[in-house]
């Protein structure tokens, strides 16, 4: 499979949101792949292994079968499948028919064909349609909204609010539906939230401290009033994060940073509202749900009968 780098460039300001292809920049380093599915596949074989499998076909059985996909969705996930059987068993071919990426709406779709020990076929299948299923469906998600806010010139930035271990993955399924990378972890950006503000004492000081210890980087800050925004942008503030703003307020705020920040919109924003978010002025909005309450797609491995 591919290898690609994580995406952390994001610093706050236009120029550094520029897209990106998942296939050329965000797959997992073969390591680090090996790594995840070597965790998954232990907890689903435990110290036995597919005991249903070893019972009911014998060692000498080839199969064949086609991954199907049930419901319109954008694909993301098909180079981990193929890497988790090929974990499994490394003599099981496997032809994907589309890429990571593509756009399924013609529907059942044959998306990939598969070959090979049918002991490895079946053992893999479950955790591999697990993850196939939930990155279409994170990467659904994200074309959704981009394609809502597209238009505009507004990009849509994923969370921190992702499945422990998974996050770099759930990422990258945000990246195939054309979304863009905001943090990946505590380590690579500073943001200042509420609780940041509270325990530091305002906005201001919280920024002033963060600056002097951490001066190569940029400084986004999170606003719920104009007083917050006001400091921020007094401040020097890279990047303003108007938090559960609702639309009035965000062109009000709009107007009062003057295009001195850049201007991310998060909290509340849904596919139902998000046409009221999509103001002059704003830059980003920054979407949890891309991650923590997307629903799987229905995809189906179906194994040729004999």
């Amino acid at each position: 499979m591919n290898t690609i780098t994580r995406r952390t460039e994001y610093a706050g300001h236009p120029a550094s949101l520029s897209g990106t292809s998942p296939a050329a920049e965000l797959a997992l380093a073969t390591t680090e792949v090996h790594a995840l599915i070597d965790g998954w596949l232990a907890e689903d074989f435990g110290t036995a292994g597919d005991i249903t499998a070893i019972a009911t076909i014998p060692e000498t059985s080839i199969s064949q079968a086609t991954l199907c996909v049930k419901q319109p969705c954008v694909l993301a996930g098909i180079s981990i499948f193929e890497a988790i059987l090929k974990r499994v068993n490394p003599a099981i071919e496997f032809e994907a028919l589309q890429a990571d990426g593509s756009k399924i709406d013609a529907v059942p779709s044959s998306v990939a064909r598969i070959q090979g020990p049918s002991r490895g076929i079946l053992a893999a299948e479950r955790t591999a349609l697990n993850v196939l299923q939930r990155l279409s469906g994170i990467a659904t998600t994200a074309r959704k909204f981009v394609d809502l806010a597209g238009p505009a010139g507004i990009k849509i930035l994923d969370t921190r609010k992702t499945t422990p271990g998974l996050r770099t993955l759930e990422k990258w399924a945000v990246l195939a539906g054309g979304g863009t990378n905001h943090r990946f972890g505590l380590y690579d950006r500073i943001l200042i939230k509420d609780n940041h503000v509270a325990i530091a004492g305002g906005v201001t000081e919280a920024i002033n401290r963060a600056r002097k210890v951490f001066p190569q980087h940029s400084i986004e800050v999170e606003v719920t009033n104009f007083d917050q925004l006001d400091q921020a942008v007094n401040s020097r503030a890279d990047t303003i994060m108007l938090d559960n703003m609702a639309p009035e307020m965000v062109r009000a705020a709009v107007a009062r940073i003057g295009g001195r920040a850049f201007v991310e919109v998060s909290g509340g924003v849904n596919q139902d509202n998000i046409r009221q978010y999509l103001i002059a002025g704003v830059d980003a909005i920054s979407i949890g749900a891309l991650t923590h309450s997307v629903q799987s797609i229905d995809i189906s491995l179906e194994v040729e009968e004999k």
